[in-house]
């Protein structure tokens, strides 16, 4: 017998076991007790699963015209008849097409505020090497100037807008700026199935430079022009010797303006010659302290806290001396040397353009600048009035009507607040004239026509931002040359004084409600520039056309 048939016999035995029907001795626990008979179903399995239905549930059956679908198969609900417009009209989208002849600030500022997907691409040819954009060198010179105009005072959306110019002049046009208080970020992504590239850089400190701040407007200019071929290289060398420029007004200069822009402020509320040279001296003083307490490192809010003290200081002597001088004038020409009106006008931008980080972290640094200031004067007219001195908070009720005056030194404050933000000497003048064109509406509201203070202050604050704006757009520059000098002449001074008086002779509520006119007046100042900014910005003239191309080009 073979081995084959050998085997033969031991499967016909298993399979008898099986059966039931086998009596061989040898079995398991997997064999069937003798004598339990199972139903055969022919040679289907037996194997089940808990998704199998229940014998005798009878299922209706429902037949599909395909029965194994895809995620590119239409639905079986889809009827073309009813079917919804394409998503792709064979004409082609509408595209926006941005005048080529407006600056490109509105250029860039109109694209960041619409979706990404409805961005026009870039039209000219990258400036650089054959080989494409070296798009790590063109990140890095993105985030450099962007912390050049952050920290200049720049606002939050402009800056953005700069360094998109600055990446899509590089033909990066899958760019996302990021900017917040402290904080520079891009990321670029060449395609979608390509990783992004990231990179970010840190603003540590900051200053009031205005010519390097229009020295990079220019620079962004120039990479934006399509006609203007400036490489990689260039861009470096002229970023660093914007970097390199010294101030364009020595020390003594700008001590100088600081005693002049006091002096031009105790004029406003009413002071005469004595009042301007108190005013100018303690200015000066506190601004020498304030230098001395930087060199040493101390953070802003001390030095905003010493420089506050010599003006109220002078002020109280002189009303202890009892000399004939309205000590009012003197402390209030002090603060309007100390008011933080650029950074409020900043804060309150980025607020309304939807930078809400960066717009609350710029308004508390107001407030600690302001509480140093409040500090500092407090203190001093403490100790005077412990000393005896004779302050009259309804001092602020009597105002000088001087007209021609008055018209005069609010051009003056601007000029030396220009002078003080390191401005071009080619745009002194226009702020000059616009800070007098301010002073010229508040004047004929608030006094001709007795309207509210805070409706007088925000119609003219709104008149700076306009021209500043129109300025701006014609100069191809930033605005903050035209507009931050230009409210000088309407911050205020005086509310602040009268209420920082009435808290230190115990009158609290009648303080508090002179801090709250103060604060009126400067959200009225920074929302009036904001909406005149805005309402030149109406004018951007936007062209749109139908964009040609076909369905299959462009993709979805």
């Amino acid at each position: 017998m073979t081995e084959a048939e050998d085997r033969k016999p031991q499967s016909d035995e298993a399979r008898s076991g099986y059966d039931g029907e086998s009596t061989s001795e040898i079995t398991s626990e997997f064999v069937l007790p003798k004598g339990l008979a199972v139903h055969r179903t022919g040679g289907e399995a037996e194997t089940t699963s808990e998704f199998a239905l229940p014998r005798g549930l009878d299922a209706p059956h429902v037949t599909t015209a395909e029965p194994e679908g895809s995620a590119f198969s239409l639905p079986s609900t889809y009827d073309a008849r009813s079917a919804p417009a394409a998503f792709t009209p064979p004409t082609g989208m509408p595209a926006v097409s941005l005048a080529k002849d407006v600056p490109w600030q509105d250029r860039m500022r109109a694209m960041l505020r619409m979706p990404v997907t409805e961005r026009p691409a870039p039209e000219h040819r990258p400036k650089t090497e054959d080989e494409g954009p070296a798009v790590p060198r063109v990140l890095d010179l993105t985030l450099r100037i962007g912390e050049l105009l952050l920290a200049g005072g720049e606002g939050a959306e402009d800056v953005e807008a700069a360094m998109f110019a600055v990446c899509r002049s590089y033909g990066l046009d899958r760019c996302e700026p990021t900017v917040t208080f402290t904080l520079l970020s891009i990321s670029y992504q060449p395609s979608l199935v390509e990783d992004p590239v990231t990179a970010s850089r840190t603003v540590r400190r900051r200053g009031s430079d205005y010519t390097r701040l229009a020295a990079v407007f220019r620079l962004v200019d120039d990479l934006s022009d399509p006609e203007t071929h400036l490489s990689l290289e260039d861009a470096y060398r002229r970023l660093a010797e914007i970097r390199r420029n010294r101030h364009p007004y020595p020390t003594w200069v700008l001590t100088s303006a600081s005693g002049l822009l006091a002096g031009a402020a105790s004029v406003l509320v009413g002071g005469g010659v004595l009042v301007f040279l108190a005013a100018a001296a303690g200015a000066m003083l506190g601004d020498r302290l304030a230098w001395l307490c930087a060199g040493r490192g101390l953070p802003e809010f001390y030095q905003f806290l010493v420089a506050a003290m010599p003006p109220a200081a002078i002020g109280v002597a002189l009303t202890l001396a009892q000399v004939d001088v309205a000590a009012s004038g003197v402390i209030t020409g002090g603060l309007f040397a100390l008011l933080p009106g650029r950074a409020l006008v900043a804060g309150v931008q980025d607020g309304l353009t939807g930078f809400y980080i960066t717009a609350a972290a710029r308004l508390l640094e107001v407030m600690y600048f302001f509480v140093g200031i409040v500090v500092g004067v407090l203190v001093v007219l403490y100790v005077g009035v412990n000393l005896g001195a004779h302050l009259n908070p309804d001092a602020a009720l009597v105002g000088a009507q001087r007209p021609v005056v008055q018209i005069v030194a609010s051009m003056l404050l601007s000029l030396t607040f220009a002078v003080l933000l390191q401005q071009e000497r080619s745009t002194v003048l226009a702020v000059t004239l616009n800070g007098g064109v301010a002073w010229v509406v508040y004047g004929a509201m608030r006094y001709t026509g007795e309207i509210s203070p805070v409706a007088s202050t925000a119609a003219a604050a709104g008149l700076v931002g306009l021209f500043g704006q129109l300025l701006s757009r014609y100069r191809f520059a930033s605005a903050l040359p035209y507009t931050t000098a230009a409210i000088g002449p309407l911050l205020p001074g005086s509310a602040t004084y009268f209420g920082l008086l009435a808290i230190a002779q115990n009158e609290v509520d009648r303080g508090l409600v002179s801090l709250t006119k103060a604060a009126a007046l400067a959200m009225a100042i920074a929302i009036g520039v904001n909406l005149g900014s805005e309402v030149s910005r109406l004018f951007l003239r936007v062209s749109v056309e139908k964009r040609r191309a076909a369905k299959r080009t462009r993709g979805f």
